[in-house]
């Protein structure tokens, strides 16, 4: 009956194997943890996105907030306010969704839908978060970090799409 619960041992083996691989050259040790370029990056989830490598930057660099959109969200602004800006050296504050994200593509009921026949459970009663206009809430999300009580004046946040397609930033806010 447990095994309903907890993975077995063998459905992890290839993840576990490539952590001992990147164990063996793990240089990360004794990073102290701040944003050493002074940036956080709000953004999607969604694989397609490499948050440090589309910015030029390597591990220990920026502050990485992802959530299904890479909207501002209530968690989002606690992680900028609190771990961030005050605490870890984050001097800057880049807000980036990106193109062909399912949450700025599917209505509301299309992505209920796709859950409904992908799970066999009903979905109506989900909600998520759905972009209607995925422009409006990038200028929307970064007036949120602009305007937050918390966050100085002095730390500037800026609205980019990224192209899935391209690699490339382009600028909104």
């Amino acid at each position: 009956m447990l095994s309903l619960f907890w993975p077995t041992v063998s459905e992890f083996d290839d993840l576990l194997a490539g952590n001992r691989r990147f164990a063996e050259s793990f240089a990360l040790n004794g990073f102290d943890g701040v944003a050493h370029a002074g940036v956080a990056i709000v953004t999607c989830m969604d694989s397609r996105i490499d948050p440090l490598g589309m910015l030029g930057l390597a591990a220990g660099d920026a502050k990485i907030f992802r959530n299904p959109g890479g909207r501002v969200t209530q968690q989002a602004l606690e992680a900028l306010v609190v771990l961030a800006v005050h605490l870890l050296a984050v001097q800057r504050v880049l807000v980036i969704p990106y193109t062909r994200c399912a949450m700025a593509t599917a209505t509301q009921n299309e992505l209920r839908e796709r859950v409904t026949a992908s799970s066999g459970q009903d979905a109506s009663w989900q909600s998520f978060h759905v972009v209607e206009d995925q422009r409006t809430a990038l200028r929307e999300d970064v007036a949120k970090v602009r305007s937050h009580p918390m966050i100085p004046e002095a730390v500037p946040a800026g609205g980019f799409i990224y192209g899935v397609d391209t690699g490339l930033l382009e600028q909104l806010a």
